[in-house]
């Protein structure tokens, strides 16, 4: 027990460790973080050195189900009601067009294929049209983590979180109706009806599921009026839960965990934002792991040679049939160019489901041989998991071409992004009022009237800053009527102990403000010369207007 624990350690931290070091290696060769945990989960794991094994994952396969479900929930968070109500018809017909497509042209080819090798029909239509339905499953943890890392907001962005959180449950119709067509024509004793029947349970109970979880949260934030720091910690005791529940009853945890997500925006925005916004913080190392041991469990070294030429067909007919489907199901409802063109290239990433769909079909499929050495479940298996790793590496990249080409990168950016961007001198006043140290009370007063300022700092001949008048020390001034006459600024100014640089970072100078709870800094050179000035409120307001100014562009974009 002692020797498993330590394992289990070990690989939580190495693989958050290797994880969060891939990410920003890639991030600095401006390749999709995402990419990075899956090539260090390569690095580690059964294709490279081992350090993570295949036993490893299996006890990590709790934690996996709680990942799931925790993108789930952040996928159905951004998934507004009025935004459905706009753009229903365009989101089904997309989604429609897109999978259908993958399901129609990658099951030809593999059918083409599965006969020319093995001149069996029963068994070429059998894995064409189980490989097919598999195709039209979307992955949508690498491209949400794609749009969430570029901050990206826009019809492109708006669709793709759309089509990838629906994508699963076609997906999943799909399956039910290839695999029950695959076990009637190979005599494993399947049912088109009964496999139909039992997906739209599957479906419709997780579903449920997570309406019922959503309701029992909302009902905790009405009633026992929590603060949001414990109404998180409900939140992952009841996701626990619910994911403990949908996998006891073999339902669709992602699809159950957007229900929540769904439900939770929709019903009580006010209150359940703060809670989105914590979680998608704290989800940044669950996204580490989670993608690492994706990358680790996959074995590419053990398939033959001969499988790569249906991989390659897969890869290839997949991504024609995302794309051309999402044209035309956009073309035919008159949607947005941005998303006519580039909302296939957000469709290419392939994960957790489509290996999940092909381990099941496998299950069900036993007994059929295509050699002496392999079964038509292994080629799936095989097949679907090389896929997976081609298509979760192409993926990201064309995510973030397809918001790239749309203008949309960048346009959801929040305050604290903005603040951790900018430097004192992209914020600060260049040419603030100064005054110099010998000027008399008088001047300063007439200074004071003709400007809306209420901090002048005080510089020397060689522009130094030597102090700072606030109105309160004008106003002290009065007490001594019968020597103010005499006064001059350097009478009057208080030290300018405080001052910025223009290389300082702005998260540091606004924190160092705060601190002091001073309103205005002096921005001084390396020599002290006064070269501008920053105030908090006018930082705020530029700050504000900056995102303001993105959103309408974004909206710009989403009516062009």
């Amino acid at each position: 027990m002692e020797h498993i624990s330590h394992t289990i350690l070990f690989t939580l931290g190495l693989g958050i460790f290797c994880g969060l070091l891939g990410a920003w290696l890639f991030q600095k060769i401006r390749f999709p973080q995402v990419m990075g945990y899956i090539i260090m989960g390569l690095i580690i794991g059964e294709s490279g050195f081992k350090l993570i094994s295949t036993a490893d994952i299996k006890m990590l396969e709790p934690f996996n189900l709680f990942a799931l479900g925790i993108i789930g929930f952040l996928v159905g968070g951004e998934l507004k009601i009025e935004i459905f109500r706009k753009y229903a018809k365009q989101f089904m017909a997309i989604l429609f067009g897109e999978g259908l497509g993958a399901f129609f042209v990658v099951g030809s080819a593999v059918f083409v294929c599965l006969y020319l090798t093995f001149h069996n029909f029963t068994i070429a239509l059998a894995g064409s049209v189980v490989f097919g339905a598999i195709a039209s499953a979307t992955d949508p943890a690498s491209t949400i983590d794609v749009l969430w890392e570029y901050r990206s907001r826009g019809v492109l962005t708006t669709s793709l979180i759309a089509i990838v959180a629906l994508d699963d449950a076609l997906a999943m119709a799909l399956y039910g109706l290839g695999s029950g067509i695959a076990q009637l024509v190979t005599n494993q004793g399947g049912s088109v009806s009964r496999q139909m029947t039992v997906v739209a349970i599957d479906l419709l109970g997780s579903l449920v599921l997570g309406g019922v979880c959503a309701a029992l949260i909302l009902a905790l934030l009405k009633f026992l009026k929590i603060q949001t720091d414990r109404s998180l910690a409900f939140l992952i005791g009841i996701v626990f839960l619910m994911i403990a529940v949908a996998a006891y009853f073999e339902m669709d945890i992602i699809l159950a965990a957007m229900a929540l997500g769904f439900v939770l925006i929709n019903a009580d925005p006010r209150k359940t934002e703060k809670i989105f916004s914590i979680l998608r913080s704290f989800s940044i190392p669950i996204y580490a792991l989670f993608f690492v041991l994706v990358g680790a469990r996959l074995g590419i070294a053990k398939m033959p040679g001969w499988l790569w030429l249906i991989i390659l067909i897969y890869v290839a007919g997949r991504s024609i049939g995302k794309m051309a489907g999402s044209y035309i199901g956009a073309a035919a409802t008159g949607s947005n160019v941005a998303v006519k063109r580039y909302l296939g290239l957000g469709l290419f990433a392939q994960g957790g489901v489509a290996i999940g769909l092909s381990i099941m079909a496998s299950s069900r499929l036993t007994g059929i041989m295509l050699t002496d050495s392999i079964s038509l479940s292994e080629t799936i298996v095989f097949a679907i998991t090389a896929t997976t790793l081609l298509v979760q590496l192409i993926g990201p990249p064309c995510v973030k071409l397809g918001i790239k080409l749309a203008g949309e990168i960048g346009l959801n950016i929040t305050e604290e992004d903005l603040i951790a961007r900018y430097k004192v001198k992209d914020v600060m006043e260049t040419n603030p009022v100064s005054i110099q140290e010998d000027t008399p009370l008088e001047q300063i007063l007439s200074v004071f009237i003709k400007t809306d300022s209420l901090y002048f700092p005080v510089v020397n001949n060689q522009n130094i800053v030597t102090g700072l008048i606030t109105i309160p020390a004008i106003r002290d001034t009065f007490a001594f009527q019968n020597v103010a006459s005499w006064l001059l600024a350097c009478d009057i100014a208080q030290p300018a102990q405080d001052k910025a640089k223009p290389d300082t970072p702005l998260s540091e100078a606004m924190e160092y403000m705060k601190k002091l709870d001073i309103e205005y800094m002096p921005v001084v050179s390396s020599d002290s010369k006064l070269i501008g000035a920053i105030r908090l409120r006018a930082v705020t307001r530029k700050i504000s207007a900056e995102i303001i100014k993105n959103q309408e562009l974004s909206d710009i974009t989403a009516t062009a």
